[in-house]
């Protein structure tokens, strides 16, 4: 079973830093002329949104009342999102007792029963605190020391607690969703292996081949590929069973999580070989252009290891060629979750570029190196005109490379009119939520509450749902107007007229926006009226 981050450990490799090396904020000042304005002018605002700046100004000061308002924020969905990484410690620590598992006591390792020496009973953890203690901390960056380099660590627990989670893919979907529901997200993009085992075997059997129609023609050739599909697809219906069970779904204690509709991303292992990378690529491809459930590809890994470095530029091939095949499967990527020091120079100058430029990525996950690439303001101003988005984490960023603040470029796409969608990556490991993401943005860059919201409402505009915007234009660049067919309605509102209905029973993704207009419209009014979020 391939593990979406598994990794063996190493010492992080740290190479000399440039003297006096620059916030990128200073650095985008001293580099070149400033990038261009948005062109979307002011807008007008309505009461309730006056009254939630207003709200969101008085409280900025006051972390337990921006937690409320930032939990009650309609945040529309989570498109970077890592499944076994999402689900929190607790609860797999519940699920290892409940399965029978062992944990090495030195490492903190889940292993198959029995219990032998130097093991002992995940069930022990239900009444020794200080070994579940353990537990979590080792499965989590739970009490990890502040400014700490967390990154062995973090990429290391999934290896910890990966003979937990590929045995329940319908559990801890049943956990996240319910957490996407109580922090007020409507949608879920996560990531999973899809026949995992197979692909494995189907790719050391093949074997490689530098001409990659003729890989793919051999992957294909006596139904070999689309019995993986099908594999893929009872995985699929035996966790969309699990899910509703443990979810007690279409009963009367549904869980909330039940409400949250979800879709799968599959993930390829960009550590691999170069034959089982293809593998899992063209069947996750496949998948996703067979089976709604499933809408795109992502490769996933630490992005500094040797193998993916120097697999990277033929990995962006693997996909360009991919993409002619598949065209209607979505690809985002992890690209440029690099810093300097964690890798030499030359391995930053490229990443998000050919993930844009060979790659055809329509989302960026993380992004972080932007204006250490070579010719980064062309490839800033490609991902606006492309409305190619980027996916922020802000915890893990933190965590696993150390930027934040104004060394972090959320700032720097947003000036480049790159559209920015704020994200988890892996709550459960991080320790984090939804809520936090915004709150540290609002916090550290000043946000306003149109900002957030705008925010929110990309989330839903990026997302691989199916369907037209109810958008016009590009609405990073242009600002959120309403399309034609809803011009001069109320966002929101019950009843919007036919030619809107028609493009809302036609469109899932208008039809996801526009019932999240409608929970802004509460959330703002309930706060005009004197109550609501952070009173």
């Amino acid at each position: 079973m391939i593990h979406h981050r598994t990794v063996t450990c190493r010492t992080r490799r740290v190479l000399p830093l440039a003297a006096g090396l620059l916030s990128l904020s200073a650095l985008a000042v001293q580099t070149g002329p400033a990038p261009p304005a948005a062109a979307a002018g002011p807008r007008p605002t309505t009461s309730g949104e006056a009254a939630a700046n207003a709200r969101l100004d008085a409280i900025r000061t006051d972390p337990a009342r921006m937690k409320r308002f930032f939990t009650a924020l309609p945040k529309g969905g989570d498109l970077h999102n890592h499944l076994s990484g999402a689900a929190s410690t607790e609860y797999l620590v519940e699920l290892a007792a409940e399965d029978g598992l062992c944990v090495e006591t030195a490492t903190t390792t889940a292993v198959p029963p029995p219990c032998g020496s130097g093991t002992r009973p995940a069930a022990d953890a239900r009444h020794d605190r200080a070994f579940r203690d353990a537990i979590v901390r080792g499965w989590s960056m739970q009490d990890f020391p502040e400014g700490g380099d967390g990154h062995d660590h973090f990429f290391g627990t999934f290896a910890k607690f990966g003979e937990v989670t590929w045995r329940h893919r319908g559990k801890l979907l049943a956990d996240v969703a319910d957490k996407a529901a109580e922090q007020r997200q409507s949608y879920l993009e996560t990531m999973v292996s899809p026949a995992s085992d197979g692909a494995k075997r189907l790719a050391d059997d093949v074997g490689w081949n530098d001409d990659l129609a003729a890989l793919h023609r051999e992957l294909a050739s006596g139904g070999r590929l689309d019995a993986l599909v099908a594999d893929a697809r009872r995985e699929a219906d035996d966790g969309d069973a699990e899910f509703r069970g443990a979810a007690h779904c279409g009963t009367r204690r549904a869980h909330p999580g039940c409400r949250v509709p979800v879709r799968w991303i599959s993930q390829a292992s960009r550590g691999a070989s170069p034959a089982r990378v293809f593998t899992q690529l063209a069947l996750g491809m496949r998948l996703a252009e067979r089976d709604g459930r499933f809408v795109a590809v992502n490769l996933v890994q630490p992005e500094d290891a040797e193998s993916a470095l120097s697999g990277y530029r033929l990995q962006m091939r693997m996909l360009k060629y991919l993409r002619g095949v598949y065209p209607r499967a979505h690809v985002t990527l992890h690209a440029g979750e690099l810093w300097p020091g964690l890798v030499k120079p030359e391995d930053l100058a490229f990443h998000i570029r050919e993930a844009v430029d060979v790659a055809g990525a329509e989302r960026i996950g993380h992004g972080v190196d932007l204006v250490h690439e070579d010719r980064w303001r062309r490839t800033a101003r490609t991902m606006a005109a492309r409305e190619t988005a980027v996916e922020v984490p802000f915890t893990s960023n933190a965590q696993i490379l150390g930027v934040k603040g104004a060394d972090h470029p959320f700032a720097t796409y947003r000036a480049f009119g790159v559209p920015v969608v704020l994200a988890t990556d892996d709550p459960g490991v991080s320790r984090t939520d939804i809520g936090a993401e915004y709150r540290y943005a609002a916090r550290t860059y000043g946000l306003t509450y149109a900002d957030v919201k705008d925010l929110s409402r990309a989330s839903l505009e990026y997302a691989f749902l199916p369907g037209r915007s109810l958008w016009a234009g590009a609405p990073a660049r242009d600002g959120y107007t309403l399309t034609g067919a809803c011009a001069g309605k109320r966002p929101g509102a019950a009843a919007p007229g036919s030619r809107c209905r028609d493009l809302l029973d036609a469109s899932g993704k208008a039809a996801a926006q526009w019932r999240q207009e409608a929970a802004f419209h509460r959330f703002e009014e309930r706060i005009r009226r004197g109550g609501g979020a952070g009173a």
